[in-house]
């Protein structure tokens, strides 16, 4: 009596991984646009700043999230690291402050992170 062989089954499609870079996505969008309108009329110009910032974003995170772990942990870290600091940077570079502001604070966001994603990394990975 031979063994059959096993049916490769299907994978899955989970949303699991979609969720956070959509909210995320979608809520940093928002406040661009907000900051960019500064009380006044929302026109076009200001949505679609949101939307591109927002897809930007979501996009970024779901790459970091699904490709991150193929990358060694100072790498992936740094990409973090760099996500958040150029997302920080442009959100206060937004509020009509100098570029130099802009940057010190985008930096410093983005070291804190990469310092606090690769403590994380290499304290849970096996």
């Amino acid at each position: 009596m031979a063994a059959h062989a096993a049916v490769p089954t299907r994978r899955q499609f989970s949303t699991h991984g979609l969720v956070l870079p959509m909210m995320l996505g979608l809520s940093y969008g928002i406040y661009a646009a907000a900051i960019q309108r500064s009380g006044g009329v929302i026109n076009w110009g200001e949505v679609l700043l949101g939307v591109v910032c927002g897809v930007v974003l979501a996009g970024g995170v779901y790459a970091l999230r699904t490709w991150g772990r193929g990358l060694f942990r100072e790498v992936r870290a740094a990409a973090w690291g760099a996500l958040a600091g150029c997302a920080i940077g442009f959100l206060f570079s937004l509020s009509d402050v100098s570029i130099l502001s802009a940057v010190v604070l985008g930096l410093i966001v983005g070291a804190a992170i990469g310092v606090s994603a690769f403590y994380l990394i290499y304290t849970h990975e096996p």
